[in-house]
């Protein structure tokens, strides 16, 4: 089936969420849309909207310059097997004791692993990522030290990738949200595939708003593999729900940006204990005294 994409640029998260919204009115309908910040500091979104038809032009043309968008790009796709390419694309990764790898590559577990199972169409956050990788990273020294946090939570956990692995290898549940439900349904048929059932559970939640979560901290450690703004702006809450003495593993960070998630948590009364930089990608863990 062929498919074409509508790629536009807003200023700003409201005005790019609005005409995304407004997308969802055209004639022929279109199969999905989403919106994504521009990683460079200037508040730019680009707007992308997907359809199984050619779309109107015009009417998309109408809709970016109303919105204050640029002009749409209209592009058609061609017919790829997607799960096959990322399949032949992505090996598997380690990261400490952590091995993540796709079913076709299930007999490269390395004896002792720690292993964990991400299909190639759930690619995303499988721990090729350095932002994952740098988490993964960050929980194994935390393990090797000798720590033991009991109370986990994964904001903003994607595949659940990072509550899996803390599953592994700490006691406890270990609670895993995410805004997204497509996302929460992804986690909990990896949280299946991966023999984790009743040691991870899924919740749709922004941050931390969901009663299970409210009711199951004070955290020993939480991860939150998000976005530079998100990551501010849950500064404040994160603190509240941090046991003191209790860490964040936090990532989903340019390099360049580091040191403003830093200062924001510091206002937050939680301090930096180590920053790692993988890549582009900064992971940061930060303690509450």
């Amino acid at each position: 089936m062929p498919t074409w994409t509508a790629l536009t640029q807003a200023q700003g998260r409201p005005a790019a969420e609005a005409l995304a919204e407004a997308c969802e009115d055209l004639t022929p309908e279109p199969v999905g849309n989403g919106v994504f910040e521009i990683e460079d500091g200037s508040d730019r979104w680009e707007v992308g909207v997907y359809f199984t038809e050619a779309p109107d032009e015009v009417a998309l043309a109408l809709l970016a310059a109303a919105h204050g968008a640029q002009p749409f790009v209209v592009s058609e796709l061609p017919e790829v097997d997607w799960v096959a390419h990322v399949r032949r694309e992505l090996s598997p990764v380690e990261a400490g004791r952590f091995f993540v790898h796709g079913s076709h590559d299930a007999d490269k577990v390395p004896e002792g692993a720690e292993a964990l199972c991400i299909e190639a169409a759930m690619a995303f956050g499988t721990g090729h990522h350095d932002t994952t990788r740098g988490c993964l990273l960050a929980l194994d020294r935390m393990i090797a030290a000798g720590e033991t946090p009991h109370r986990i939570a994964d904001i903003g956990c994607g595949t659940a990738v990072l509550a899996m692995a803390a599953a592994r290898v700490l006691p406890g549940v270990v609670l895993a949200s995410d805004i997204d439900p497509v996302a929460v349904e992804t986690a909990q048929a990896n949280v299946l595939a991966n023999g984790l059932a009743g040691r991870v559970e899924c919740l749709l939640a922004e941050g931390f708003g969901h009663p299970l979560l409210h009711d199951a901290g004070p955290y020993d450690l939480v991860f939150a593999n998000i976005l530079k703004q998100p990551l501010i702006e849950l500064a404040p809450d994160m603190a509240r729900h941090l046991a003191p003495g209790g860490q964040a593993i936090l990532s989903g960070i340019l390099t360049a940006q580091g040191d403003e998630v830093v200062a924001a948590y510091d206002r937050a009364g939680i301090a930096l204990v180590r920053r790692d930089d993988l890549g582009d990608w900064t992971t940061l863990v930060v303690r509450k005294p």
